[in-house]
Order: C-alpha cells, then sequence, then structure tokens
C-alpha cells in the first residue's frame, strides 16, 4: 500500500486540488480531496491525470515519421509508402521496433494502447509456425514497455472496393489476410488475454471485408471489443453507394456491430443518417487528429456526433505524433476552425475523451479514472516547465506536451521517472529498431 499527496488531481468531478490517493495493489484506494500531506506520503508536484488510452495505433507507422509528410499526394499515395513497411517486418523486428514504440508512448503519458493490427503472416501470405507469432510480438512488447495492450486483431480478406466489387489481393495485402472469417476466428482464438492485454478485434473496412462476411464477423465477435476504419475518405463512401446502395455504417449496422462495443475510427465523411446510427447505438467514435490532418482526411463531425449520443476516444494512428495533449488540442481546436467558436469541448469533455472512454473503447471498463477500484494508472504533469509555468491548472492540457510528462504509474507500477523510461534511452533503442527495418527495404 502506497499514498500520494497531489497539488491538484483530476477526479471524475473534474478538477481537485490537495487531494491524497492511495494505491493498494494494482488499483486506487481511498481517495481523499481537500487534505493536506501525511507523514509517509509521496507528493507529487504539478497535475495528475488518469492515464491516457490511445484507442488507436499502427506501431510500424512510427517508421514513416518524418519521411513521408512533404511528398504531396493523398492518403492513397501514403498508403503505398506504408505498404513497403510492412514487407520489411518480421515477428522479430516487429517486437523491436513495437516495444520502442510503446515506449515512447509511455513516456507522454499514454498508459494503454489499442494497436489495430493486421500484419499477421510471413510475405507470401503463409502463417508462421505460430500463426500469431505477430500478435504475441506486440503483446510481449508492450508488456516489457509497461503499458496495457488491447489487441485488435484485425479481419482483413479483399484488396479494396470500387464501384464494380471487391479487389483482389495484391502481393502486399496477402500477408494481412486470412482465407475467410471462420479462419481469421479459428487463428485469434488461440490469442491469450492477460493481467495487462485484452483481445479485441476489428474490421479492417468496408472495402476490405465485404457484405457477406460482415454478418459472421459480428456474430463470431459477440461480446468483444470491435473497431473499423469507417468513412476516412470521400471515395470509401462513394465505392459503397456504388456497389451496395449503403454507407459504410450502414453496413457495419445492418451487419450488427453497431452498439456499445463498437468504435468507428476517423468517422470523417459522415451523413447525418451516419450520425443518427452511431448515437443511437451508444458506439465510441475514435478521432485522430493529428493524423487525419497530415493525411488530409478532413475534420470530423465531432460535436454533432456527442451531441447525437456517441462518445469520444483519441488515437494516435499512424505515430507520425505520439502526444495526447496534441490530440486532445486537436479535437478541439479542428471544431473551431469548422465551427469559428472556442470552447466547443469543456477541459473536462477532452480529458474524458482520452482517458475513461478511451479505456472504454478498449474493453478496460475498470481503469482510466482517479477512482476507488480503478486500475492505478495515472501521469504527473509538471506545471513549472517552459510550456506549463504560469498556466491554470484547469486548463494545462491547453499548454502541456509530452515534454512536460514527469511521471507515468501502470497499475501501481513506476514506468516512467523524471521524464525517463524504466527500459533505458528509448531514442537509442527507437533509432536502432528504425534501422534495421530500413536496412531491409
Amino acid at each position: 500500500m502506497s499514498w500520494y499527496w497531489a497539488e491538484h488531481a483530476w477526479l471524475p468531478s473534474g478538477l481537485a486540488h490537495d487531494v491524497r490517493l492511495e494505491v493498494v495493489g494494482d488499483r486506487f484506494g481511498a481517495l481523499h480531496p481537500r487534505q493536506r500531506p501525511q507523514p509517509g506520503d509521496e507528493v507529487l508536484r504539478g497535475v495528475v491525470l488518469p492515464g491516457f488510452a490511445n484507442a488507436h495505433s499502427h506501431a510500424f507507422h512510427r517508421a514513416l515519421r518524418g519521411r513521408t509528410h512533404g511528398d504531396g499526394g493523398n492518403f492513397w499515395t501514403w498508403r503505398e509508402q506504408m505498404y513497403a513497411v510492412t514487407r520489411q517486418l518480421d515477428p522479430d523486428r516487429y517486437f523491436t521496433l513495437a516495444r520502442a514504440v510503446y515506449a515512447e508512448m509511455a513516456l507522454a503519458g499514454i498508459t494503454a494502447v489499442g494497436e489495430f493490427h493486421y500484419v499477421h503472416h510471413d510475405l507470401d501470405g503463409r502463417p508462421y509456425a505460430d500463426p500469431n507469432a505477430m500478435g504475441h510480438a506486440l503483446v510481449e512488447a508492450a508488456r516489457e514497455a509497461g503499458v496495457r495492450l488491447t489487441l485488435l486483431d484485425t479481419c482483413y480478406l479483399t484488396g479494396g472496393l470500387t464501384g464494380d466489387g471487391h479487389l483482389p489481393l495484391d502481393a502486399v495485402q496477402r500477408r494481412f489476410a486470412d482465407r475467410d472469417v471462420d479462419a481469421w476466428a479459428a487463428r485469434v482464438a488461440a490469442l491469450e488475454p492477460d493481467a495487462t492485454t485484452r483481445i479485441g478485434a476489428a474490421v479492417h473496412s468496408v472495402r476490405a471485408v465485404p457484405r457477406d462476411q460482415l454478418g459472421p464477423m459480428a456474430e463470431v465477435t459477440r461480446g468483444r471489443v470491435v473497431h473499423a476504419h469507417v468513412s476516412e475518405q470521400p471515395a470509401e463512401n462513394l465505392a459503397a453507394q456504388m456497389f451496395y446502395g449503403a454507407t459504410p455504417t450502414a453496413l457495419l449496422g445492418e451487419a450488427g456491430f453497431l452498439g456499445d462495443r463498437f468504435s468507428a475510427v476517423h468517422a470523417t465523411h459522415l451523413s447525418d443518417a451516419d450520425i443518427g446510427l452511431l448515437g443511437a447505438a451508444h458506439t465510441t467514435a475514435c478521432f485522430c487528429p493529428t493524423t487525419e490532418r497530415d493525411l488530409a482526411d478532413g475534420i470530423g463531425p465531432a460535436r454533432s456526433l456527442v451531441a447525437a449520443g456517441v462518445r469520444l476516444s483519441l488515437g494516435s494512428d499512424q505515430n507520425a505524433v505520439i502526444d495526447p495533449f496534441e490530440e486532445m488540442r486537436g479535437l478541439e481546436m479542428h471544431e473551431r476552425l469548422v465551427s469559428n467558436e472556442r470552447g466547443r469541448f469543456t477541459p473536462d469533455e477532452l480529458v474524458r475523451a482520452a482517458t475513461v472512454d478511451g479505456h472504454h473503447s478498449l474493453g478496460w471498463d475498470q481503469v482510466g479514472q482517479l477512482a476507488e477500484g480503478q486500475g492505478a494508472d495515472f501521469v504527473v504533469v509538471r506545471a513549472d516547465t517552459v510550456n506549463t509555468a504560469g498556466t491554470k491548472p484547469g486548463q494545462v492540457i491547453y499548454c502541456a506536451t509530452r515534454a512536460d510528462v514527469d511521471r507515468v504509474v501502470v497499475a501501481g507500477r513506476v514506468v516512467v521517472e523524471d521524464g525517463h523510461h524504466e527500459l533505458g534511452d528509448v531514442a537509442a533503442q527507437l533509432g536502432k529498431a528504425l534501422a534495421d527495418v530500413r536496412e531491409h527495404h
């Protein structure tokens, strides 16, 4: 049992001051606002927040940071560069890269990540001796980096969708694909959750999973959290309308996916009817602002989704930026650009998206709040840096960056102390892992 005293702490009711927090094992015990520190309490200066949930990540995309942004083009041209990286991955290289990427996330205050995982097989599309070798590499990488993981094992069956129908898999996509939903389900059944791992599921998109496979997929994933890329690009909507006469959201709803455990990733180009369907089903929409602007995807209808009853979560997606403060700010600032109004989301709403609702989308319903009985995951943000000096504690999320994260605790375990990860020099580990991937390019 440990006791901490925080100058400022973000409780479910909002920002509180002079808070004593008890940690018993891997969970919070009692929390007492407006109390002075007691002998033996560890004093936490700055602002203490729940650990952040990164609800949408592709770890291997980190290899593209700083290498594609000035090339012009659009999402589809960027995708070809991303596909090239997948050719260099095997279980060992993926483990080394992902461990460094997840450690970078921990340094930024991320304590749980949803990995949208679709690089399953070898280069020729043949299963490894362990059919889940790549997934197991990600699980072990997160464990060593000290973060919780929801492995969103992704069903990927076809090479795309046009107005004339689904395309065959190309040479790169073969390693993403299982034969059909039954083969996908049989492989995923061998993956086991543990204390810091959840096994979720994902539909890559309606481009990659045909309509006749969506219903069976919904059946075999009943009870799990399920994510899907939804309407990230207008071209996806157009193809779905031309071939199926329905939007991606409508297709997923028809199949039975929409519900409290479903997350629509991006949800950028939605119709009013789509928003109504997602809201009526109490789904989550995962926005990834730094990626959506980098790839010129567009700005999604965040405020309209919330008004309809949708939760919001946040993700780093391509990991060109790993900074939960930047994602929170992006959610608000993008809304300001399209509405010409400030304060579209309150600080409490932004923190909720980055914490409790993000964890909910990943199946961690007992994590994400500084509250008794919740998992003891928290982040200490310094209030005395060049970014944060002089700010009101309740507005620190508008000023702080990942560099201001001082301490990160996951399940009661200190993973980051004084801004340093327990694994050591994360920058050096990233450099080595990235060099190894590029050496095999």
